[in-house]
């Protein structure tokens, strides 16, 4: 008999969004949640670097009468004596103070500011790395599970064909049950395979929409190439290495990290050094002369507290990033040989001798249904056949992905597509 599958449900067939990775990227820039959240921050930042340049408001400081006893409220004014001398009744007093930073803090927090601009870029290319990381591992992923989807669709095809006439020889009697049960079997587990290979294609699918913003009833397509190159050109692990240090989004965070704590070490250091706060003063009444103008200056004396906690606080931290830069460099030199390598490795085992062998293997398969269905060979040696041409393809296919997968490592560790 013929084995199928039926499924009830009520969902419209989906539409369908091709893609190359090109215009997927052109979206993912567009539309990602993740991405906008983030160029936010770098906006933020920016705006505490203009914060960080503006100076202290000045300070009011005003006091006058209010009112006297057998004067009355607010009285000010002027009158004679008996000797004609000018007496000011009344008194208000006027200061306005302006703080003057010492020791260049305000360019060490400009500066410090800028940083951490730039801080906030580089965790804008890393969450864009990281997002165009997954968005090109779905892509890849889904091109593979669509091709295995297709192989397992061609051996469900020819099993069910070879069930049929199978079906028609057993009632006849020119084939023993057991050899119709074993067919019938290989039915089964495919159909298993199947069923697992739409779950992890369904799972990639929402993956990808999310990364998109693409809702609704929509399946997208990747529009990739049924083979990978393996052309890999010959390149320096130094020349690696140093475009590795200008792009990599880890070490440029830890080269800035370092930059921001010896900026901080500066600030704290010239937090040691007084504040001058100055500014003119009027007073009315109640100084030593009528009508008094002055200047007032206001200087604390670091008698006490000179920042020393700070500033042995910030060493440390100089000390803690210079130990971190150095392992991040260590790690860096070895994310980046080693990804070299694998994908030497990956590229080597996916060579042009290995593509003849599975086309030379396709055409034997084809050729091996023929014998069976002519009675050329055993149903052993036509089930042994099966099984190794359907794990030779899942290979094949795989080895595309991993040569993929191995090109993206690389380029995602140099920062840049030096592979394509």
């Amino acid at each position: 008999m013929q084995t199928k599958i039926f499924a009830q449900t009520d969902i419209a067939a989906p539409d369908t969004l091709k893609l190359d990775v090109k215009q997927a990227e052109k979206l993912f820039l567009e539309k990602n949640l993740s991405l906008l959240a983030q160029y936010y921050n770098i906006q933020s930042s920016k705006a505490l670097v203009e914060q960080a340049r503006k100076w202290e408001n000045p300070t009011l400081n005003t006091d006058q009468n209010v009112w006297r006893k057998g004067e009355g409220f607010f009285k000010h004014s002027t009158v004679t004596d008996a000797n004609g001398n000018q007496i000011i009744q009344g008194q208000y007093y006027v200061q306005v103070q302006q703080l003057i930073k010492t020791a260049g803090k305000r360019g060490k927090q400009i500066a410090i500011a800028k940083t951490n601009v730039n801080l906030a870029e580089w965790q804008f290319k890393a969450t864009m790395r990281e997002l165009r990381v997954q968005l090109l591992t779905d892509m890849y992923t889904i091109a593979q599970d669509e091709s295995k989807a297709q192989l397992y669709d061609e051996e469900m095809q020819q099993l069910q064909k070879l069930m049929q006439g199978m079906e028609k020889e057993l009632t006849l009697g020119n084939i023993a049950k057991k050899e119709y049960l074993r067919v019938q079997a290989l039915i089964i587990s495919l159909q298993k395979d199947i069923v697992d290979n739409a779950k992890e294609l369904s799972d990639n699918q929402s993956e990808l929409k999310t990364l998109l913003l693409v809702t609704g009833n929509t399946y997208i397509k990747p529009l990739l190439p049924e083979t990978e190159s393996a052309e890999i050109p010959q390149l320096s692990v130094l020349t690696l290495l140093d475009s590795a240090r200008l792009h990599n989004t880890d070490y440029q965070q830890e080269v800035y990290q370092l930059k921001y704590q010896q900026q901080n070490l500066s600030l704290q250091k010239s937090l040691a050094i007084p504040d001058l706060t100055f500014g003119p003063e009027f007073d009315q009444n109640s100084n030593y002369a009528p009508n008094y103008y002055g200047i007032g200056i206001s200087l604390p004396l670091p008698v006490w507290d000179r920042n020393q906690g700070n500033i042995k606080s910030s060493k440390f931290q100089v000390k803690s990033e210079e130990a971190a830069m150095q392992l991040t460099d260590k790690k860096l030199q070895n994310d980046v040989l080693n990804a070299y390598q694998k994908l030497l490795m990956t590229a080597k085992f996916s060579s042009g001798s290995n593509n003849k062998f599975y086309t030379e293997y396709n055409e034997l398969h084809n050729n091996i249904i023929k014998s069976y269905n002519d009675r050329q060979i055993s149903l052993i040696e036509f089930l042994t056949y099966f099984d190794d041409y359907s794990d030779i393809r899942e290979k094949q296919l795989e080895q595309i992905l991993n040569l993929r997968l191995a090109k993206q490592v690389l380029n995602d560790i140099v920062g840049i597509d030096i592979v394509e």
